[in-house]
């Protein structure tokens, strides 16, 4: 008899365990500790050639020319394209994700703008690409800010970078 309720509950508990698995969750955690580890690592590279010459390190525009076209657009569009084969399997996740992907297309484009500004010694595309970086910015804070909050609905501590 026993054996018979066992063998009749033993499915359902499965059914029922399965039902507790948060899709969002799993797709955080592998997101945040798998897929975006190497675009992080790309990214960190990239701000810190272009801080290293710009703001209170800013030394002259040869310096900073020469950060832009060696080191600050090639692993910054490296980082793109590994943003772009990030693997994401939720809808919600994926929403928060494309935010990222347009604060980091419109930061790209303003370094491009910074290395043209720099070639024609042009202010009004400094400001013009200052602006840009600006409005990527603030794509980047409504990214962490939507990742935070979809973390906290879903149980996943994230830590900052």
């Amino acid at each position: 008899m026993l054996k018979k309720v066992l063998t009749v509950l033993f499915p359902f508990v499965i059914l029922l365990a399965g039902c507790f698995n948060d899709a969002v969750q799993d797709d955080l955690l592998n997101y945040v500790n798998k897929e975006m580890s190497p675009a992080f690592e790309l990214e960190n590279v990239a701000i810190s050639a272009y801080d290293n010459v710009s703001g209170a390190n800013y030394s002259d525009d040869q310096t900073m020319y020469a950060a832009l076209v060696d080191e600050v657009l090639p692993n910054y569009n490296e980082f793109i394209n590994e943003l772009n084969y990030v693997n994401v399997e939720t809808d919600e996740l994926r929403k928060i994700h494309e935010l990222y992907i347009k604060g980091a297309d419109t930061q790209y484009n303003a370094f491009v703008k910074i290395t043209h500004a720099l070639e024609k010694q042009d202010p009004s595309m400094i400001e013009e690409a200052n602006g840009m970086l600006d409005e990527a910015k603030k794509h980047i804070r409504d990214y962490k800010h939507e990742l935070n909050k979809l973390a906290d609905e879903h149980d996943v501590e994230l830590k900052d970078n």
